[in-house]
């Protein structure tokens, strides 16, 4: 945060605390809804929600509709009746059905009846879908195009039915039943004769199933460079469309869960000051536990070769630097593996691909950390530790490469997270399978 939005944050802090509403409301009317939304999410959900009361109708549709979905829902239940009213008929049909995902069912279903006909009628739609399914995030305000128009009538159609949409940059063209025929750009729509036909301009679709998933969808929309594309059905009837926006959060989401997740940690879901402290507690104990847990089979190593130490103390000095290393090797491969996977470089019929790439940049690596371990071993230890901690070195490196590569795509064949599977579990398998080669190597080398 700048100096200015620091002074800004504790000139408002301070006129909460002393309930100066006056000064508040004056302290933010200068102020975009951005500047807005950075301020309320360094408050408390109380004094959330008296400073967004406090921002006229028009700008505090424009802040809510910034917040996310979990800062959205708790802001709700500050707000009085009317004030949820308005807002929530105001959402576009998707900010809508995100926002009933995080209330309790008895204020969504309350909501929802009080909505207009029509809204009702647009939201319903994306509330079918699945959470993780595009059609949850696709709009239902749209204009839609017939082949048969020509470009004059279907620029007055746009003119018409524009101001309610959520795009007019990719027109969907579809049949009388509803399928999808093709798309056409707002520029070949101006600039065209007014006489030529849709059904001569228009090109071949790119569009997504309405049930496929999100993140693949979007991934896929922002690769191609569109601003939209149009949603269908199983049947290819249009049902709605996705924005380059909607896409691009999408991915932001995405790509947030799995930073959290490669972290031991689960998504906030909202800023970490505008999150309870219990929130954060929560979002870490589960992966404490159940790496403290996990770290046991470890421990479960050494006992088992405390016999080995017992002869040879000097082989305990290093085993904090061969379990990091296997550790961050294959973290290293998990987390390239993981992006490769989200951007569609790899998919779950590369594995042996990827498992063989990974075993020759395991073995590369091992061999330069290797030849260190045994030139600064030798020198301090003697050859026989030199040559343990080499030898060990190249073998983690080249186990912990290949699975830390390999893991990801197991992890997405059956339909995990693959953050979820790569540095937590990763270098805790790592731990113990570098403890049992190094034992081993010194077993066998040192004749023990």
């Amino acid at each position: 945060m700048r100096e200015w939005e620091q002074e800004l944050a504790d000139s408002v802090n301070t006129a909460l605390r002393a309930r100066q509403l006056t000064r508040v409301r004056e302290l933010l009317i200068d102020h975009d809804a951005d500047q807005v939304v950075r301020l309320l999410e360094r408050e408390d959900a109380a004094d959330r929600a008296v400073m967004y009361r406090l921002l006229d109708r028009d700008r505090a549709l424009d802040v809510f509709e910034l917040l996310n979905a979990g800062m959205r829902a708790e802001l709700f239940q500050g707000l009085r009746d009317e004030d949820v009213t308005h807002v929530f008929e105001q959402l576009d049909p998707d900010d809508r059905a995100q926002l009933v995902d995080e209330l309790p069912a008895g204020v969504a279903q309350k909501l929802m009846s009080g909505l207009s006909a029509r809204e009702r009628e647009l939201t319903a739609p994306v509330l079918g879908y699945s959470k993780g399914s595009i059609g949850r995030h696709m709009s239902t305000e749209y204009v839609r195009l017939l082949p048969h128009l020509t470009l004059g009538d279907a620029l007055s159609h746009v003119r018409h039915r524009g101001r309610s949409a959520e795009t007019v940059y990719l027109l969907p063209v579809t049949d009388e039943q509803r399928r999808v025929r093709g798309v056409v750009g707002l520029r070949e729509l101006i600039l065209g004769s007014p006489d030529v036909l849709v059904s001569e301009v228009m090109v071949e679709p790119k569009f997504a199933h309405a049930t496929d998933d999100a993140e693949l969808a979007a991934r896929e929309m922002v690769d191609a460079g569109l601003l939209a594309v149009p949603v269908a059905d199983s049947e290819d009837r249009l049902v709605g469309v996705l924005t380059v926006d909607d896409a691009s959060r999408i991915l932001e989401q995405a790509e947030d869960e799995d930073a959290a997740r490669q972290g031991a940690s689960e998504p906030l879901g909202r800023p970490y000051l505008a999150t309870p402290v219990l929130g954060i507690v929560r979002s870490r104990v589960v992966w404490l536990l159940v790496l403290a847990v996990s770290a046991l089979l470890t421990v479960q190593v050494l006992g088992a070769f405390e016999a080995t130490l017992e002869q040879v103390t000097t082989l305990a000095l290093f085993i904090p630097l061969l379990t990091g290393t296997a550790g961050n090797t294959g973290s290293q491969a998990a987390t390239t593996v993981t992006r490769a996977l989200a951007l569609g470089e790899v998919t779950k019929r590369d594995i042996l691909v990827v498992a063989w790439r990974e075993v020759r940049v395991g073995l590369i690596l091992g061999s330069l950390l290797g030849a260190l371990g045994l030139t600064l071993g030798t020198a301090v230890f003697g050859i026989g530790l030199g040559a343990v901690i080499g030898l060990t070195l190249v073998a983690i490196c080249t186990l912990a490469a290949t699975v830390g590569g390999a893991m990801p795509i197991l992890a997405r064949a059956v339909r995990a997270d693959p953050a979820v599977f790569s540095t937590p579990f990763i270098s805790t398998f790592c731990d113990a399978t570098s403890l049992i080669i190094y034992f081993v190597m010194a077993t066998w080398i040192l004749q023990l």
